[in-house]
């Protein structure tokens, strides 16, 4: 360790080797603005090759070469940088950070205006500043912001509009329709903007190219040149002057750098008539720019798609029935308890139950099952499906934001806006991007006349460079590529809560599966029945019903339909205890009742020997058997069926072939587990085991180096989802399973958890592709429009369709 190090004051000296090293700067800690000026200043320098920065610590890593740079001189001049870093105005905004420790709300809203990556990280970093703000993160592929922290929605949209852009809410559906339809005015308005650009630039270059020289084709291009460049590139201008208050810069800004340069330029050359002329310069950067943003709006349309069609999904009326009269109303009017009626063919309004009628329903766009459901009194619906051919009264249970439809939008919604992490290094990069450019060209300009070069020469090869650097291609790598992968999940009915998710789950090595409604169907019944109790066998029934009415547990419930099939009534539990993974507890008409498995018997110390080898015959046939104590005595044992789902070895196999390791994870007994599990084929398992036990189990497959998805469905396997790297919730399981996973398979098709890590192997793939596409176009384009090969047209064009690249690369996930 150098002896030196206690000399530098803003910095610890943590690691060093000849060509990198590594400091603690508590400057930086938890200062993203901070890393951001200091990196920049850094890579200013070329003997500094590569500078890394870790927020959380203030710890960054820079690669440099000693033989241009010596290490004591970098350590001294990064002391000095450190400290002027110290003193900037960022240290007082973060000193006014308040406390967040209160509640927060998260805020989503559609953003309109952003013309790039540049735009929404302006955004990002403005919001970031507020001290209400816990997190922010803005979206340029989905057009959408999520802020957590204490603004209201007012506040943010405020802050948004002070930018110039326009926020819009999107909360309900009827919201989301409305920004549907802008989307698709937008379009419009590009196209036609991009048409009278074309119409107006084509002679103009035409005569370019033809070298005239007469006067009045001089002022034929300048007067067709002024609209185009005054009124098609008017938002260019606009922009950039905004950006430019608040000391920011984008893409806009280069393109208004450029045509500006460009026209001003040629002002004094053409009423002087002396000099060149670049007016087909201006028109065409602008016509080439408008071409790329039409054909960015096209895709980005298609990349939502598959959102646009679950917000389709609801329609915009619904039959009410007051007072036996039927009404047509807004679907926005509609309440919870209202009763509406649904004719054949027509699309549920909201979600409901049913209370009178029979039909099939036809739920493919929300479940990913194809073939409809047969639904009946008592059955619940889901709004946005289509009923078939029969007449359903529908009592309404939730409207709004509460529905399951607009719950999977808002899931899809949080997905495409989330950063994955391989997105996160790209934003810092685009971040200092546009300034960078912004120097590269003016260095160029200053290299050419420093060589001899004419003024016009110099200045062409300078606005060349500002137009061809393209960090959209940059910022829509990521963003695009989820938007495409996770809305084509949603097709298959997956659906994914955060983008991260989507990028870890190919590297899953290992899936650990719960068995009940899992593996199993999760519709036990109960197959058989000894008892050893001179108690009836409709009492004992009728006891334990009554103990498990109050039960979440499915073999509980299995029990409570088996009274309900018998016939047998239930009376009141006047004490109910529940252990997980165990038993329960409960006194039912003046008895003591214990339900549970063996362990949870041997722990209340009760004798079941008489009924063990019942059980051990029922555990062979793989139903689990469930004991039953009355006063402390053996007095019944139950044997539950509950079938493998049909997919279930199918999707075991697939997993094996893509070299994942199936593991099931379960509290029942040991010989129920592994009969299921040699019927699905899994080799290894782990029985008799409780919630805390299935986390351990989670907790050492990761600490050993594997990276571990958990596919469950109960209350008992929310911990072990949310400590899986990748957590898989059954779609019909509980609520609080759902919460706590990063992906819901709808209808409990197990086979979808191989299609999730298919279709993220593929959308990684896609996203690198991406990448490789937009840093490989810039690496070559700068330089070579730095030498001079380019002209500002063909440099316009090829930054225009970079992006439009990237997006259409992206549609590919579509076909998947």
């Amino acid at each position: 360790m150098d002896t030196t190090t206690s000399s530098y004051k803003h910095f610890k000296l943590a690691h060093q080797l000849k060509r990198r090293i590594r400091v603690i700067a508590p400057v930086l800690k938890n200062e993203q603005e901070r890393c951001y000026i200091f990196e920049i200043l850094l890579k200013k320098r070329p003997e500094i090759k590569r500078v890394r920065s870790t927020v959380a610590l203030g710890s960054v890593v820079i690669e440099f070469d000693p033989g241009r740079l010596p290490k004591t001189n970098l350590l001294i001049m990064m002391d000095a940088v450190l400290g002027n870093i110290a003193h900037k105005s960022v240290s007082q905004v973060r000193s006014k950070k308040i406390d967040l420790s209160g509640p927060l709300q998260e805020v989503d809203l559609a953003v309109e205006g952003m013309t790039c990556a540049s735009c929404a990280l302006l955004l990002e970093m403005v919001l970031k500043r507020d001290p209400k703000v816990k997190q922010a993160s803005v979206n340029f592929g989905t057009e959408s912001l999520t802020v957590q922290g204490q603004l209201s929605k007012d506040e943010i949209s405020a802050k948004v509009e002070s930018l110039g852009y326009k926020a819009y809410s999107m909360d309900t559906l009827s919201q989301r329709k409305r920004l549907i339809e802008k989307e698709q005015l937008r379009i419009d308005s590009a196209r036609r903007r991009f048409f009278w650009s074309a119409a107006l630039s084509t002679p103009v270059i035409i005569v370019a190219m033809g070298m005239a020289k007469s006067r009045w084709l001089h002022w034929l291009q300048f007067m067709l040149s002024t609209p185009v460049v005054f009124w098609t590139g008017k938002p260019f201008f606009e922009k950039a002057l905004r950006l430019a208050r608040h000391r920011a810069a984008n893409m806009d800004t280069l393109v208004a750098l450029g045509v500006g340069s460009a026209y001003a330029y040629s002002l004094p050359a053409f009423f002087r008539r002396k000099g060149h002329i670049y007016f087909e310069a201006a028109t065409a950067i602008i016509t080439f720019v408008l071409l790329g943003r039409y054909l960015e709006e096209r895709a980005k349309g298609k990349a939502g798609e598959a959102i646009r069609q679950l917000v389709d999904l609801q329609p915009q009326t619904a039959t009410l029935i007051k007072n036996n009269q039927e009404f047509i109303v807004d679907v926005e009017t509609v309440v919870v308890g209202d009763m509406l009626l649904i004719r054949p063919g027509e699309k549920i309004p909201t979600d409901g139950e049913i209370i009178q009628g029979m039909s099939t329903v036809d739920e493919s766009m929300v479940t990913g099952e194809s073939m409809p459901v047969v639904k009946e009194v008592g059955h619940r619906v889901i709004g946005g499906c289509v009923n078939g051919n029969g007449v359903l009264t529908v009592r309404t249970t939730a409207v709004g934001m509460d529905t399951v439809l607009a719950g999977i939008v808002h899931m899809v919604d949080q997905a495409q806006s989330t950063k994955l992490p391989i997105q996160k290094q790209v934003d810092r990069i685009s971040s200092v991007f546009v300034p960078a450019v912004m120097g590269i060209s003016g260095l160029t300009f200053a290299g050419w006349m420093m060589a001899g070069a004419p003024f016009g020469h110099a200045f062409g090869n300078a606005i060349t460079v500002l137009l061809i650097a393209c960090p959209c291609a940059l910022g829509l790598a990521t963003p695009a590529a989820i938007m495409v992968g996770t809305g084509q999940a949603a097709k298959k009915g997956i659906y994914i809560r955060n983008g991260e998710s989507l990028e870890v789950a190919a590297k899953l090595n290992v899936i650990v599966f719960d068995k009940t409604g899992t593996i199993t169907e999760g519709k036990p019944r109960v197959a058989d029945l000894l008892k050893l109790s001179r108690l009836s066998e409709e009492k004992i029934i009728m006891l334990a019903a009554s103990a498990e009415n109050n039960s979440e547990h499915f073999l509980g419930k299995a029990i409570v339909d088996h009274a309900r099939e018998q016939a047998v009534g239930m009376k009141e539990c006047l004490h109910f205890y529940s252990e997980t993974g165990r038993g329960i507890e409960a006194e039912v008409d003046g008895k003591k009742l214990l339900l549970g498995n063996q362990a949870w018997m041997d722990q209340q110390q009760i004798d079941v020997t008489g009924l063990v080898e019942a059980a051990g015959h029922f555990a062979e046939q793989g139903k689990t058997p469930v004991y039953m104590s009355v006063n402390g005595k053996q007095a019944a044992v139950f044997g539950i069926a509950d079938k493998p789902r049909e997919q279930a070895r199918q999707a075991i196999a697939r997993l094996h072939k893509l070299g994942v390791e199936a593991i099931m994870a379960t509290g029942d007994t040991e010989q129920t587990a592994r009969y299921i599990a040699a019927e699905v084929g899994i080799e290894r398992v782990i029985a008799n085991a409780k919630p805390e036990e299935k986390l351990a189990l989670i907790q050492q497959l990761k600490a050993a180096g594997k990276q571990v998805g958990m596919i469950g469905d109960g209350i008992n396997d929310a911990p072990s989802l949310a400590a899986a790297n990748v957590g898989f919730a059954i779609g019909s399981g509980t609520d609080i399973a759902i919460e706590s996973a990063d992906l819901t398979l709808i209808q409990g098709d197990i086979s979808k958890v191989t299609d999730a890590i298919e279709l993220s192997g593929d959308t990684i793939r896609i996203i690198k592709q991406n990448l490789f596409w937009a840093f490989g176009y810039n690496t070559i384009a700068i330089p070579v429009a730095a030498m001079g090969k380019l002209n500002p047209m063909v440099a316009s064009a090829a930054m225009a369709l970079s992006s439009v690249s990237v997006i259409l690369n992206s549609l590919r996930l579509s076909k998947k």
